[in-house]
Order: structure tokens, then sequence, then C-alpha cells
């Protein structure tokens, strides 16, 4: 990457990172606080936490696109000005429904298909997966650092403290976008990472795409339940303040993310990756279970939350992978469009089950839930088929006929080491994908426009 690109990926890194660090700070901490709003329940409670995840499923796709037509930066700014005015609602607010709109403002703020767009026109095609690396890899970071800095924020602040931070993180975002992150010359339409309509339909019905919508879905599902729900164990049955919970946290995500790393190495290059997610899904479902019933006992739920938090992020770091490896290699955008869109909407049905099953059946209730439902993704994730240990590499080859690209996509599928070409003629693009250890790169850079420059 040129040093340009580099601050670009650093830029928008940072943008990615301080807004999910605002969404998620509140998640530990919210369902306490919210019995002192007027008009509280835990069912709205749960409403409050989830809809953030309802707004963004159904507006970053359209958000996205709108980009392509009234500009990246215009759509990422009004999208983050939207963003701290929600927070700036659930700040202010002393009412459950005021929280809910703030939180539903938030969500409305659905820049990540506008920033994902925004990457794409700054980096050129040969480097985009670095630039796509860099942003989830600020994501994961973000929520880890939130899980331990919202009980802390909360213990010296309060939660309205937590949305008044969130805000001024929306803004210092603004701040990054207008003065650090050039304005793209040329915006348009990537396959590789936005979504074209006339696919999603074929996206979603695609079995193995379908089957890593569904996991996701259940992750998220699971991850804000337990989120919503263990805090409200900890201070209702063991008296464990809540400024103190991240002194839980911290060492149950440590235990995770060291074994992590290993677990994702294994899976990539001895290609075991499937055995790898039936194996996460499992370490979910026995951990919701142990929740479930030893959460009489501070110790093991702690040792249940290692366990469970392993398996999240093990599942976090592999299902992307997946999407890109099935995915067609010319809609890889749409499919992970679809996968987003199933990972916000899990989050949203996550806190309002959890709210409304604590409120009938008590808070426990919800890690039976948990488990069966992660016990169903376990059969659907062992009737998954092995993955292709493929790579998605996309070269500029230039302007291009339909003649030229059918010719084109043929020599570039002789190449050593690419397994599937489609060169689309309107893009001057071709959308590869390949095996790195055998991959004839040289031969490949041939055909590349930036190479010949």
């Amino acid at each position: 990457m040129t040093a340009s690109e580099f601050r670009v990926a650093l830029a928008l890194s940072g943008v990615f990172a301080t807004r999910m660090l605002g969404l998620f700070m509140v998640l530990p901490v919210f369902a306490l606080y919210a019995e002192s709003l007027e008009g509280f329940t835990l069912l709205l409670a749960g409403v409050a936490v989830g809809i953030y995840g309802l707004t963004q499923a159904m507006l970053q796709i359209p958000l996205g696109r709108l980009s392509d037509k009234l500009g990246r930066k215009p759509i990422i700014i009004a999208g983050l000005i939207v963003f701290a005015l929600g927070s700036v609602v659930a700040a202010m607010s002393d009412s459950i429904a005021g929280v809910i709109m703030g939180r539903a403002l938030q969500g409305a703020g659905a820049i990540a298909g506008a920033v994902m767009a925004m990457a794409a026109d700054l980096t050129r095609e040969e480097h985009r997966t670095k630039m796509m690396a860099a942003i989830g890899m600020s994501i994961g970071v973000a929520f880890m650092v939130a899980i331990i800095v919202g009980p802390i924020l909360q213990g010296w602040f309060g939660v309205s403290g937590i949305f008044w931070t969130t805000s001024g993180l929306a803004v210092l975002a603004i701040l990054i976008i207008a003065f650090g992150v050039p304005t793209p010359v040329n915006p348009r339409f990537h396959r590789d990472t936005e979504v074209e309509f006339n696919w999603f339909k074929r996206v979603l019905s695609h079995p193995q795409l379908l089957r890593l919508d569904i996991g996701i879905l259940i992750l998220h599902f699971v991850m804000t339940a337990t989120m919503f729900t263990l805090p409200l164990i900890w201070v209702k049955e063991h008296g464990f303040a809540l400024a103190d919970h991240w002194q839980v946290w911290l060492p149950a995500l440590f235990f995770s993310a060291l074994l992590v790393l290993p677990f994702i190495i294994i899976g990539e290059k001895k290609k075991q990756l499937k055995q790898i997610v039936i194996m996460a899904v499992l370490a979910l479902t026995i951990a919701s279970l142990l929740i479930w019933q030893l959460h009489a006992s501070l110790l093991s739920l702690a040792m249940a939350l290692g366990l469970f938090l392993l398996g999240f992020n093990l599942l976090e770091a592999s299902l992307p992978s997946l999407v890109a490896k099935f995915a067609p290699a010319a809609h890889r955008g749409t499919a992970m469009g679809a996968f987003s869109s199933s990972q916000f909407l899990g989050a949203f049905l996550g806190a309002t089950a959890a709210g409304w099953i604590g409120q009938h059946y008590g808070e426990s209730s919800v890690f039976l839930l948990n488990a069966v439902l992660v016990g169903l993704w376990l059969g659907v994730a062992i009737s998954m088929r092995q993955p292709p240990y493929l790579s998605s590499e996309l070269v500029n080859v230039g302007e291009v006929d339909k003649e030229q690209a059918r010719s084109l996509a043929m020599k570039l599928t002789a190449i050593r080491g690419v397994a599937e070409a489609v060169v689309i003629p309107e893009d001057g693009i071709a959308y590869l994908k390949v095996d790195k250890k055998a991959l004839d790169r040289d031969a490949l850079l041939d055909y590349s426009i930036e190479q010949a420059k």
C-alpha cells in the first residue's frame, strides 16, 4: 500500500472504531440503568438496547447506494450527525421511550456501506483486501475495549455520561472524515464492497451463504442477549457492583483473545475452518447451558463467560472469511451486505427477546433460549460443506468490451493458482478466486494497468 492508502486505512478504521465503541459501551450496563427511567419494563429496556440494530439493518444498504449518487463524504457526515444527535437524545432522556428514540437514531446513522465504498474508492484494487482487513480489525478491537470501558465510565459518569461520550466520539469521527480522508475524485459502484440489488435474492438463496447468514444472526442474538442479561444476574444475585464488572470481562476477554489466533491459523493453514466453526458453536452451546445451570456461582459464571467469549470471538473472526470463500467472485459485496444485515437484525432480536423472557420467566431463562438456538445452529454448521480455500483478488484491467472480457477471463483462469476469473466490462475489473500459495502473481500482474503504470 502507498502512504496515502495506509493513511486512509488508519482514518477509516478510526471512524469505524469510534462509532462502534460508542454503540458497544452501553450494552453491558444499560439494563440496570434503565430501571430508573420513566416507563421502564425489562422488555422495553431490551428494545432500547437492540433497536439500533433494526435501523442499521434497514438503512445501511440504501445509504451505501445513495452515496454512489450524492458522494461518500456527505452521506457519511450526515450519518454521523444523526448518530451524534441520537446519542444526545438518549443522554438527555429520563424515559425509556426517549432512550429508544435516541438509540433508533443512532442506528439510523448507518454509514457502514458508505465507508466501505469510500475505502474502495481510495484504494487500488490489488490492495483492497488489506484495507477491509484493517477496518474489520478495528471493529473487533472496539468491541473488546467497549465491554471493559463501558462499566468503568458508568461508574464515573453514569450511563448518560456514556451517551455524551458517544456523541463526542461521533464528532471526532466527523473531523476525521472531513480533514483526514481525501475526497474521492471519481466515486463509483464497487461489486466487491457494495450490494447489487438484482443479486440479493440469489445470494440469500445460496445454500452455504444462507447457513452463514443464519449463523451470524444467531451469534449476535446470543451475544446481545448475554451482554444485556448477565450484568443483571451479577448485581441482583451476587451484589457485584456494576462499576466493577470490567474485572470479570477483562480476564475473560484476555483468555479468549489468547486462544483465538492459534485456532484461526490452524483453521486456515490446515484447511480445518469448518471444524473450527463447529467447535466454536459447541463451545457457545456448552457455555450457555453452564450459565443457565450455574448462575448461582460467580466463579462458575466467570469461567463460563470465558468459554462463551472464546466461541464468540472464533466465530466473529471466521464467519466473514467463510462468506468471502463461498461468495461468487464478482458479487462478494452483495454477500457481505446480506451477512451484515443479518448480524444487525440478530442484535435487535437478541436484546428484545432477552428483555421479554427476563421479564416473564426470569433472567436465567435467557441462557436456556441461547443454548437452544445455538444448538440448532450446530446442526446447520455440521451440514455446511467444506469451503474452497481460495482468496479474493481484484485486478484493474482497464477498459474492455464484452468479447475482450471473455477472452481475458480465459487467459486469467489459465494462470497458475487462479481458480475463477470474471471480468466485468463496465467495471474494467477482473474479479478472481485464487490459491495464494500456488498463485503466479507476476503473471497475474502483467494484466494490471496499475502495474503497467
